[in-house]
């Protein structure tokens, strides 16, 4: 449960956006209750996820943090649901490290987080803007293509590519920007085998200048962005293209992020945002 007159920090990274809780010491027993009474827009503060901002030696997390980062991003998503990681939220986490005094961080320097997606080193490139080493990605079915169908309510049924980053997700590649915004994400997709964990859903329109997309997230909706699935749009977009390597320019209804494919690892730039303090009655 977290603590009454705890000081909560409101932050986002091109519109998909956190609540970050201070426990750097692993007092806090933080359930999926708490979390998604938290996340609520209309009865709590509102956010797309949740961050604990914790040490690893004292997150619980680990049997033995020796070696390991000095912070770790425990994030939940708004349902409380546990997740891997999230590609903005490494972005918010590391900006609030810095501005907190936690970590020193200043243009051109790096730290490197832990998170249970594994450790992710992110640059700070100027005031409010970060490169996140997003690590490798996966193919579950390797580089034989689209490995699944999907039906998305309001344009129909769709070959699609499956990518871990290392959370699952599941891209669509579609025709123009009529589709994509016909595409009604409030129903919920059918998909083709059914994804066991479930699954993260991204629309793309590709674009020679700057692709377009709209991501469904597991366990919380539809979102303003997505760190991880845009990583996974930029890896389909450039199989679509013949490519393996390449940068991607994308533009989420949140705003603008840039995706480094190379040596079969994902580099995510973007901007980070602290909007608020909030202490909990």
């Amino acid at each position: 449960m977290i603590p009454a007159n705890i000081k909560l920090t409101k932050g986002h990274g091109a519109g998909n956006d956190f609540i970050m809780v201070p426990d750097p010491d692993g007092l806090i027993n933080l359930g999926p209750e708490d979390v998604a009474v938290l996340c609520d827009r209309h009865t709590g503060i509102g956010a797309d996820g949740l961050i604990r901002v914790v040490r690893s030696a004292a997150s619980g997390e680990f049997a033995d943090a020796v070696g390991l980062p000095e912070w770790f991003m425990d994030y939940r998503n708004a349902d409380g649901s546990i997740a891997e990681m999230c590609g903005n939220g490494v972005r918010v986490f590391a900006h609030y490290l810095a501005n907190a005094g936690l970590s020193k961080l200043d243009v051109g320097e790096s730290l490197t987080m832990a998170t249970r997606g594994g450790n992710k080193k992110v640059r700070r490139e100027s005031a409010d803007t970060y490169t996140v080493d997003m690590g490798e990605y996966g193919l579950p079915l390797g580089d034989s293509g689209a490995d699944t169908r999907v039906e998305v309510s309001g344009i129909g049924e769709f070959e699609a590519l499956s990518v871990t980053m290392p959370n699952p997700h599941t891209v669509v590649i579609l025709r123009d920007r009529e589709q994509l915004e016909a595409a009604d994400l409030h129903a919920v997709p059918t998909y083709d085998p059914i994804p066991t964990e479930g699954t993260n859903l991204e629309l793309v329109v590709p674009d020679p200048v700057r692709a377009r997309m709209r991501v469904l997230e597991r366990g919380v909706g539809e979102t303003l962005a997505c760190g991880t699935g845009t990583c996974a749009v930029a890896i389909a977009l450039l199989r679509f293209r013949g490519k393996s390597e390449g940068t991607v320019p994308i533009h989420s209804p949140g705003g603008d992020l840039s995706v480094r494919i190379e040596a079969g690892r994902a580099y995510l730039t973007g901007p980070a945002q602290l909007v608020a303090e909030v202490t909990l009655l």
